[in-house]
């Protein structure tokens, strides 16, 4: 278990340092580069280990298209759009800002699956998370603030586009119980073909120019903060459930501020407020949904009985 914990770190690890490794990564290439890069590293270990897991099958084309769907949206666009809001904005803003995931998928699971009802909690979770995002955000700053509107839309696009994908799976994947690896696979090499015909590839031979960056992109962005970071999370997920392993969203942000920082990014008091209302608005949902799910539970235990 020892070792489970250990690993469990290493998942929040990976997910936070991303945002530096992009960061640098914008000085020299485009977003829809980085975006590329990474997804081409990310899948090269899944493949692998799909390949020596058998878990890819013939069978699985008759989902294809939902396949593309996710490809197009949770991996392409969702990492082309977080590449977008990192190069704008320092990367411990970005992480922040990545950690409202849990927020974005709350909202979608409220509005368009109707087996999950809010609660007090959940409502105020997602109160909080906004007063974060507004928090993050300044717009008491006008255009001459410090931080960039856009780059603050765009990491709120990729996190409301990862909301609307986790509906999509429910609805159109989860009944066919598909191993979670070979989902991955499937949607990040789909969205790998994707990029290669749409990425202007001009001048991605930039990055080269700096070793420390090129090795950052491809090793810790692809390798690790993907590929690897998909296979943890879903030993993770077998291992301590999904409740657990969401948990590793705590750890995300914090080391993304502390990277940031270390790098000589400014970190003031609204920074750290920031923070606290993203982990508070986290805990906050999590606690949230546990109970809704327990009252429906004990609601059809109830109704089943003569």
């Amino acid at each position: 278990m020892r070792v489970t914990y250990l690993i469990f770190g290493l998942l929040g690890l990976f997910w936070g340092s991303n945002f530096i490794y992009m960061k640098w990564a914008a000085e020299l290439i485009t977003p829809a580069q980085i975006t590329l890069l990474r997804v081409f590293f990310g899948f090269l270990p899944l493949s692998v280990v799909a390949w020596r897991k058998d878990v890819i099958h013939r069978g699985q084309l008759r989902h294809l298209r939902h396949f593309l769907v996710m490809a197009v949206l949770a991996t392409a666009f969702y990492y082309f759009a977080i590449a977008e809001g990192t190069a704008l904005l320092p990367s411990g803003i970005a992480g922040i800002l990545g950690g409202s995931i849990s927020l974005f998928t709350t909202i979608a699971t409220l509005l368009f699956l109707r087996t999950e009802k809010p609660n007090a909690l959940m409502l105020a979770g997602v109160f909080v998370g906004f007063a974060a995002i507004i928090l993050i955000a300044r717009p008491w700053e006008g255009a001459a603030g410090t931080i960039d509107t856009n780059g603050v839309l765009w990491m709120l696009a990729a996190t409301t586009i990862l909301g609307l994908s986790y509906v999509y799976v429910r609805r159109f994947l989860s009944p066919y119980n598909l191993p979670p690896l070979a989902l991955a696979t499937w949607q990040t090499g789909l969205a790998l073909l994707v990029l290669l015909a749409l990425t202007d590839r001009t001048g991605m031979t930039n990055i080269l120019r700096d070793w420390h960056t090129a090795a950052g992109v491809a090793m810790g962005l692809g390798v690790l903060g993907t590929g690897m970071a998909f296979l943890i999370y879903y030993y993770l997920l077998q291992e301590l459930g999904a409740v657990a392993a969401s948990g590793a969203t705590y750890i995300t942000p914090n080391v993304a501020l502390l990277i940031g920082w270390a790098t000589g990014e400014k970190v003031g008091i609204l920074e750290i407020a920031a923070i606290i209302l993203v982990l508070a608005s986290i805990a906050m949902l999590q606690v949230g949904r546990q109970r809704a799910m327990r009252g429906t539970e004990q609601a059809v235990r109830a109704a089943a009985r003569p």
